[in-house]
């Protein structure tokens, strides 16, 4: 009878140490998981806020402000408007 006690204190005291390790690695992963969370909320914000800067910096005004002070180009008038015509070539039928 000694050695049937003996057997199951010591399945009851694996049982408890696999419990209380399971139990650490599930609170490990849901900690994991909520960092997860909060950088996922951290990159959407940073995400929505480039988002604005760019629409922000595409603005018509802006870019022919950029276009004229960087690039220097100007705005095209008929003035200063060359056309080019293409004169059609002859294909040869063999």
């Amino acid at each position: 009878m000694t050695r049937l006690n003996l057997v199951l204190m010591l399945a009851v005291v694996a049982s408890a140490l696999y419990l209380v390790r399971v139990q650490y690695d599930s609170r490990s992963l849901f900690v994991e998981v909520d960092r997860a969370i909060a950088l996922s909320l951290k990159l959407e914000i940073e995400n929505e806020r480039l988002q604005v800067e760019k629409r922000a910096q595409a603005t018509p005004l802006r870019v022919e402000k950029l276009a004229k002070e960087q690039l220097q180009m100007r705005t095209s008038t008929p003035a200063i408007t060359q056309y080019v015509t293409v004169e059609p070539v002859a294909v040869k039928t063999p």
